[in-house]
């Protein structure tokens, strides 16, 4: 007999998909995102050998590492992306940037095919390190133009607190 994959829906055998979904941010869903990479860690290795067994090499966990969080989004005149990169750099010179309230703590919302919070991933004091304005311009293109954002992050875990969501 199969282990349910579900403790709710018991019945649901369809893991989620990966095309509903929300970000929000200083309290605020934001506007337009349309894709969002992957939420990776990996603690890195420590190797060293013992004198004594020169042929082993003993492996040990080492330091946490989260990947930067690549965020895309159709270009709109929403500034949201652009204000955020302008906290670390500004045209307009140091006095403008602002190191109280460059990081911010942002929320991934999963949601089942009924729009139901499914799932949600909190992700610790981000900060944009790189900001793409536009996409590659073409003439011959039919395309929609993209803007984009890279977050470094401290960390992320599963929001315990958001259950199972009861399905009709």
């Amino acid at each position: 007999m199969a282990v349910p994959q579900f403790v709710v829906n018991a019945y649901r055998y369809d893991p989620y998909k990966n095309f509903k979904f929300r970000v929000k941010w200083d309290g605020r869903y934001v506007a337009g995102i349309s894709k969002v990479s992957a939420l990776k860690q990996s603690t890195e290795p420590i190797t060293h050998r013992e004198g004594g067994d020169p042929s082993t090499v003993r492996v040990n966990p080492g330091t946490w590492k989260f990947e930067p969080i690549t965020l895309d989004r159709g270009v709109t005149h929403d500034p949201e992306f652009e204000n955020w990169a302008k906290k670390i750099w500004s045209v307009e010179g140091d006095s403008v940037i602002s190191l109280k309230d460059f990081r911010k703590d942002i929320i991934i919302e999963l949601l089942n095919e009924a729009g139901q919070v499914a799932k949600a991933y909190k992700i610790y004091r981000c900060w944009v390190s790189s900001y793409q304005a536009l996409d590659t311009l073409d003439a011959n293109a039919n395309a929609v133009l993209f803007e984009q954002i890279v977050l470094q992050n401290e960390g992320w875990e599963r929001d315990a607190e958001v259950p199972e969501p009861t399905q009709k």
